[in-house]
């Protein structure tokens, strides 16, 4: 069964920079869009980027472009979010995932196209 397991959350200052690493058990896009995740407090749960199966494109939210960067070690079978110039409001559960089917598009699946989620790892963005 495929698992992805995320890590690397943790309290860091605003301005601050974070590394994520998300560990599946076996890795092969295969089609399949791989994607972050996250869900603040109170909030729903929104894309944060994603890589396309198809073309390899990654894609970011607006509200991390320029400060978030997704890639992928294939020999490794992790896929990673360096996160730079932290902000309070990127305080949220991170989960890493894979589209439920294989994505053909060049934009990120919605969360409900998404499975195999893993258990989330907790940034805190404070001062």
């Amino acid at each position: 069964q495929l698992q992805f397991v995320e890590s690397g959350g943790g309290l860091v200052q605003p301005g601050g920079s974070l590394r994520l690493s998300c560990k599946t058990s076996g890795f092969t896009l295969d089609y399949y869009a791989i994607g972050w995740f996250r869900q603040a407090p109170g909030k729903e749960r929104e894309g944060v980027s994603c890589i396309s199966g198809t073309d390899g494109v990654t894609n970011y939210a607006d509200s991390v472009k320029g400060r978030f960067t997704m890639s992928v070690d294939n020999f490794k079978r992790t896929m990673y979010l360096q996160m730079n110039n932290l902000k309070s409001e990127d305080t949220a559960v991170y989960y890493c995932a894979r589209s439920r089917f294989r994505w053909f598009l060049s934009t990120c699946p919605e969360d409900s196209e998404m499975d195999y989620w893993g258990k989330g790892t907790l940034v805190t963005v404070s001062s």
